[in-house]
């Protein structure tokens, strides 16, 4: 029999090293690790995967309901064309007849040149006009009624719905100011600026175009007026290059120009960049958000607000902000504070402008007068009371205007002081009546043929002579006064002032004497 082996020697055979057991460690932690990693990964694989997928399923559901939706709309357009036609023919027919017999009437029931009182009489003029197509009456007769702006908003639609074309009429009728002027004697218009009556009547149409069965989605012009109208449009865009580009344009033109294309829903995607510059050029008038919006630039708007916040117009900015939506991204109350502080700079650079300072600070007043006129408004059309109380505002509002009015009244004369009634100057002492000669001055009298200097700021009924200064009252002049000298004769010193008393009245330094302050108020 063999020796049974030492059991010490078989537990040393068998038993691994301590190194290859470290090594076995690691390589298992390793595994895990990396099994952990790979199944992380392929989890967020498919939980990505998932959310694409929902994402894909929800824009097909999307894109299905749009496609039904269009399908359905484009199928009510069709089938609703006939109606609409039939409507639109009957209409027609209705003005026709009307206007046949509006033509056969008296022409002396009808007198557009006469006095038109009321609302009523001026909706009579319009309907006439409109009935009998006579756009270039009605475009005279419009013209003159500026100051009934909000009537004609409300009546201008009402008449135009009284035209067989109302498209054709109303682009007729402002033919002779857009695209160009084309007027033979332009002073004879005040102002000379019909803008607000091309908008007035591009404004009023709308209602009228739109389709009685479906809505605004479809304008009632037809293919040949529609093409006038882009013609018309290009005929604009093509006329700035004679103005020397965009910057020279008059807003009203840009309005005009702006509601036109959205009258008559000819806006051209590759022309969306002129039209953002012209919006933003014309950002102060009231329609032009709005505007913005039907030109499709609502995705611009953003730009838009920060280019006008850049340019120191933050109260426009904040009708923007409004208009779209975005008051959380352009908070308004602190663009309306920048506007003020902007506005107070302003004022003090031009109350600092070192000619004619006293016109240099009225117009500072009324800038400022004009800035917080506009935030305060502008804080009670959106209702920012809360945020930026608009007291203060008010309160230094009233200080300007009671500053104002004080500027205004006249210099109080004191009571020493005996004036004429034709408040032409200060009068002698009252004891100089009494006196042989009646005549009282502190300086010698001039020679008959030596004329005064002539001062444009004197009124009417200043004499020939200058009356006696006040800043010497009833004293005798000054011991050395000027003496009279024959060489005041000479013509090139008839208008100089004398040399030796520089104080009557400043005549050297080109202001006006201190006792005709009251004649400058």
């Amino acid at each position: 029999m063999g020796s049974i082996p030492d059991p010490g020697e078989l537990t040393e055979l068998t038993r691994p090293s301590f190194d290859e057991f470290q090594r076995q460690t690691s390589l298992m932690t390793s595994c895990t690790l990396l099994w952990k990693e790979l199944s992380d990964h392929f989890t967020s694989l498919e939980q990505n995967l998932q959310k694409k997928s929902e994402a894909l399923r929800h824009k097909i559901r999307t894109l299905d309901h749009e496609t039904k939706a269009s399908l359905d709309y484009l199928k009510k357009r069709e089938v609703t064309i006939d109606g609409s036609v039939e409507i639109v023919l009957d209409r027609v027919e209705e003005h026709k007849e009307a206007a046949l017999k509006s033509l056969g009437t008296d022409e002396e029931s009808f007198n557009p040149d006469g006095e038109v009182d009321d609302g009523d009489g001026m909706m009579m003029v319009l309907k006439a006009f409109c009935l009998k197509m006579d756009s270039n009456g009605f475009w005279k007769f419009l013209i003159t009624k500026k100051k009934e702006l909000d009537t004609l908003r409300s009546q201008v639609p009402v008449a135009l719905a009284e035209c067989v074309d109302p498209p054709r009429f109303v682009l007729e009728a402002m033919y002779e100011v857009f695209p160009v002027d084309r007027r033979a004697d332009k002073s004879s218009d005040k102002g000379n600026d019909l803008g607000w009556a091309c908008v007035v009547v591009l404004e009023s149409l709308i209602p009228v175009m739109v389709d009685p069965l479906i809505g605004k989605s479809r304008l009632l012009v037809t293919p040949s007026v529609k093409e006038r109208a882009k013609k018309i449009a290009d005929a604009w865009k093509a006329s700035l290059e004679e103005r020397d580009g965009i910057e020279n344009v008059k807003t009203p033109d840009v309005h005009t120009f702006l509601q036109h294309l959205v009258t008559f829903g000819i806006v051209k995607n590759e022309d969306l960049d002129l039209y953002r510059k012209l919006v933003v050029g014309s950002a102060w008038r009231k329609q032009m958000p709005k505007l913005a919006i039907s030109l499709g630039l609502g995705d611009k708007m953003p730009e838009m607000i920060k280019e006008l916040i850049g340019r120191g117009q933050q109260l426009d900015a904040v009708h923007f902000t409004y208009e779209v939506g975005l008051v959380d991204k352009f908070p308004p109350v602190p663009l309306l504070k920048t506007y003020l502080r902007d506005a107070k700079k302003a004022v003090a650079s031009t109350i600092e402008h070192p000619n004619n300072a006293s016109r240099a600070a009225h117009l500072a007043v009324r800038k400022e007068q004009s800035a917080l006129r506009a935030v305060i408004k502008c804080i009670e059309e959106y209702k920012l009371e809360a945020e930026f109380p608009p007291e203060n505002l008010k309160k230094r509002l009233e200080q300007l205007e009671k500053a104002k009015i004080e500027k205004k009244k006249p210099a109080e004369v004191p009571a020493n002081k005996r004036t004429r009634a034709s408040t032409c100057g200060p009068m002698p002492p009252a004891k100089a009546g009494r006196l042989t000669n009646a005549y009282v001055s502190s300086f010698p009298a001039p020679p008959t043929f030596v004329r005064s200097p002539s001062h444009t700021q004197y009124p009417a009924g200043i004499p020939t002579y200058p009356s006696p200064p006040a800043i010497y009252g009833n004293r005798s002049p000054p011991s050395n006064s000027y003496p009279y000298s024959p060489e005041a004769a000479h013509p090139q010193y008839a208008a100089a002032a004398p040399i030796g008393y520089p104080a009557y009245g400043g005549y050297g330094n080109g202001f006006a004497p201190a006792y005709q302050q009251a004649y400058y108020r």
